[in-house]
């Protein structure tokens, strides 16, 4: 490959990851207009993962057939992680957004690389350099400074949404620990596909569980039409661009790319649901991205 070709590839791949970044960022803007409707977290979720379910399914049937069985401890793997990165994740972080902005909402999430170096320190004993302590001093700063103007704002009920969020980014940090050595050996696409898989049954159990199946079938036209927007654009259509980018760039460009995606949402919030742009969320917004600008770019 020359090297305007491979330019020319790289180029492509940056904007299919930025892409990427802000249609699965706007799942807290298209989150919140649902929420101006007689739904909650559980309705909301449900939906999302009833409508993805189709392409997720087909997709872990198209590799179910296609590839080797998995193990006993490949599929308890798969399993927990499912359950883990988007069953729990999620819902922690649609039960977040009924209480804060989707600015605060998307900042709060992007700390998730820094929980996996923190956890990493702490369980894996990896040492800490003194650029990634900068990098996680700056984006927690970022994170103190809209989270000191919201709670100004909304007082408790943003300490519960964004302590809410936190755990949804807690919990989506372990994802990704407990992912690294199974998506070496079953591929991004195998283990994304059953993990959506178990995930969506998780959350359908979930709802049989907690209430009447008949309440998914008595929301109005424009509860359907967003959670559709929402499973295909800000769902699927993220993943497989995200998959993409990374054989094109690599995921350490791939993760730069996604750096769009707090400052689109603070953007859309302001275009699409009323929610202000303050000195303070640009200030924090560029706290944070600098830090995970900074550790994206670590070296070894």
């Amino acid at each position: 490959m020359d090297e305007t070709t491979a330019r020319q590839r790289f180029r492509q791949g940056l904007l299919i990851a930025a892409t990427a970044s802000v249609l699965f960022s706007a799942k807290a803007i298209v989150a919140k207009l649902l929420y101006r409707h007689p739904v909650d977290a559980l309705d909301v979720l449900a939906l999302r993962m009833a409508f993805a379910a189709p392409f997720f399914l087909a997709i872990a049937l198209w590799q179910w057939r296609n590839s080797p069985a998995l193990g006993r401890r490949d599929t308890v793997s798969v399993i927990g992680l499912g359950l883990l990165g988007y069953y729990l994740s999620s819902y922690l972080d649609f039960l977040g957004l009924q209480y804060i902005s989707a600015a605060l909402e998307r900042l709060i999430l992007f700390l998730s690389p820094s929980f996996v170096l923190l956890i990493s320190a702490t369980a894996l004993r990896r040492r800490i350099s003194a650029r990634e302590w900068m990098a996680l001093a700056l984006a927690y700063a970022g994170i103190v400074l809209v989270f000191a103007h919201d709670l100004q704002l909304g007082g408790d009920a943003v300490l519960l949404g964004a302590g809410l969020v936190l755990g949804s980014a807690l919990s989506y940090a372990l994802y990704l620990i407990g992912s690294g050595e199974l998506v070496k050996r079953l591929g991004a696409t195998r283990l994304v596909a059953y993990a959506m898989s178990v995930s969506t049954i998780a959350v359908l159990l979930h709802y049989a569980l907690a209430r009447p199946w008949e309440r998914l079938l008595h929301h109005g036209p424009a509860v359907y039409g967003l959670s559709l927007l929402n499973s295909v654009f800000c769902t699927v259509l993220p993943v497989v661009l995200t998959m993409l980018a990374v054989a094109r760039i690599g995921a350490p460009s791939a993760a730069q790319a996604g750096m769009l995606g707090p400052v689109s949402t603070l953007f859309l919030g302001f275009w699409l649901l009323q929610e202000p742009i303050t000195a303070w969320q640009l200030a924090g917004s560029a706290l944070v991205l600098l830090g995970m600008y900074v550790l994206s770019t670590r070296k070894g």
